[in-house]
């Protein structure tokens, strides 16, 4: 009987435990989404409560801005200031039309070929006009070689738009100045006592101007540089001037220059582009 009345307690005693574990159990399930609700609003408090931070802004230019700044691209040249002024507005303003284009330096003696991009394709010594001088005589381009006289053999400072043709030795040429007969061709020593092909090998550019008025050129030069980005893109030719400046010949500026670039629509206008019209080659 003793036995008895100890088992039934014991098992009253488990009982009584087992309602209080599942009451625990329940209030413990009540209150955790109770927690949970608290957090989150603990969580919101806090980030309202912070000061905010700034987001760094899409890249987008602001209305009104001047477009990028886009120069040649001279691939290391050691240009003049007045080649890389030229080429660096050519390339800023499409001055160049989509079409690849050349600056002749005549003070520096060289040429340079540009993508339509502004990328250099390569640049050469050349031989220029004897003379010094930006302009064309009148009626030079119709005179035999024998009847122009020094001072009329110049290379004529300018904008000029290449012109593939032919001259009259059957010669295939890139015409500047048709009508002037000015045209970029491939060196030729016809003459020994000119030595055309030492003064294109030497480095001074003192004996570099010994020609008529043509801009002669290494022939590889020519034939694997010039004639097929002419051919394939088109060219615009910019001789630089030697006595005049290139905001007198092409209305150029300093596009690197703030301050030209601002007064650039005026300097336009007071300085009109100068503009050539080329004949088709005969």
């Amino acid at each position: 009987m003793q036995e008895a009345g100890q088992k039934k307690a014991q098992q009253s005693e488990f009982v009584a435990w087992m309602r209080k574990g599942v009451l625990l159990g329940l209030a413990v399930m009540l209150a955790l989404p109770l927690l949970s609700l608290k957090k989150s609003r603990d969580t919101q408090q806090e980030a309202q409560q912070r000061p905010p931070v700034a987001m760094a802004p899409h890249a987008r230019p602001a209305p009104g801005t001047a477009p990028a700044l886009r120069l040649a691209d001279f691939a290391g040249e050691q240009a003049s200031p007045d080649a890389r002024l030229v080429a660096n507005w050519v390339v800023h303003t499409r001055n160049n039309k989509r079409h690849a284009f050349v600056v002749v330096d005549k003070k520096d003696a060289r040429v340079y070929v540009f993508a339509p991009d502004g990328r250099l394709k390569d640049s050469a010594p050349a031989l220029l006009g004897e003379a010094r001088g930006d302009d064309t005589f009148p009626g030079i381009g119709d005179k035999p070689l024998s009847a122009v006289r020094p001072e009329e053999k110049t290379t004529p400072a300018g904008r000029f738009v290449a012109e593939p043709g032919m001259n009259a030795n059957n010669e295939d040429v890139v015409w500047v100045d048709y009508d002037a007969a000015v045209s970029m061709h491939r060196i030729r020593p016809l003459v020994a006592r000119e030595r055309r092909l030492e003064r294109l090998a030497t480095l001074t550019t003192d004996d570099n101007r010994i020609s008529f008025g043509c801009i002669n050129l290494p022939v590889t030069f020519y034939e694997d540089v010039l004639k097929p980005t002419v051919t394939k893109f088109g060219a615009v030719i910019y001789v630089l001037p030697e006595v005049k400046t290139p905001q007198q010949v092409f209305g150029a500026y300093d596009v690197t220059d703030p301050a030209q670039m601002a007064a650039a629509p005026q300097a336009i206008q007071g300085n009109p582009v100068q503009k050539v019209a080329l004949q088709p080659a005969r």
